[in-house]
């Protein structure tokens, strides 16, 4: 399992089963929960289909998030460590079983805690047990209200591997501040691209 050394936001994974695409992906993210008076979010499709969904029951709580597909059926689950503050870990689903061993790791430094960080590295283990290494870039430019746009950046290429950003329709017009896209690139794990998205989310107060 790979580490990260001082950064902002520290992520790491082992291999897993993953879902990707060969084609770049464009995702709807409705911050808004399916289940009355919950929190949480929805992500469609480009066909307008849900593929996957957050219901957090409880409003206010935020140390145990699951992303699910349509049907409820968990893909990760994302834990906040106890006794450990600022730091979370991901494990993988396979059908109804929860791997042992976590996928990623996220971490975020204690002088970074009080703000929010402008670039967050991360590296993980693909599934053909290559380390890569990810950053987290924040968009400051780019906001629906609080809730902060960002980029996901291939740090050995510098390439843009996922990218969220508000919504805008084909005639140009911004759609509500709880409504982004989200844009993966081909060949990338789209539950991984999902599970850093949340994490970034509840780090900084803005999923």
């Amino acid at each position: 399992m790979a580490r990260i050394h001082s950064s902002p936001l520290v992520c790491s994974s082992s291999p897993a089963a993953v879902c990707r695409s060969e084609k770049r992906k464009v995702f709807t993210l409705w911050l808004k929960s399916l289940v009355l008076n919950g929190r949480g979010c929805t992500v469609y499709d480009s066909d307008g289909l849900i593929v996957y969904r957050v219901d957090n029951y409880d409003s206010r709580c935020r140390d145990n998030i699951c992303l699910m597909d349509l049907r409820g059926n968990i893909v990760v689950n994302i834990l906040k460590k106890k006794l450990a503050f600022g730091k979370w870990e991901g494990f993988k689903w396979s059908g109804r079983k929860q791997d042992q061993r976590a996928w990623f790791k996220v971490a975020r430094p204690c002088f970074q805690r009080s703000r929010r960080p402008s670039s967050s590295p991360c590296e993980f283990e693909s599934d053909a047990g290559r380390a890569m290494r990810y950053r987290i870039d924040d968009d400051g430019g780019c906001r629906a209200g609080k809730r902060a746009c960002c980029r996901i950046v291939d740090a050995g290429t510098g390439l843009v591997v996922a990218e969220v950003k508000r919504k805008v329709t084909a005639g140009g017009v911004a759609l509500g501040e709880d409504v982004l896209a989200l844009v993966v690139e081909p060949d990338v794990d789209h539950s991984l691209i999902m599970g850093l998205v949340l994490v970034y989310g509840l780090m900084n107060h803005t999923m």
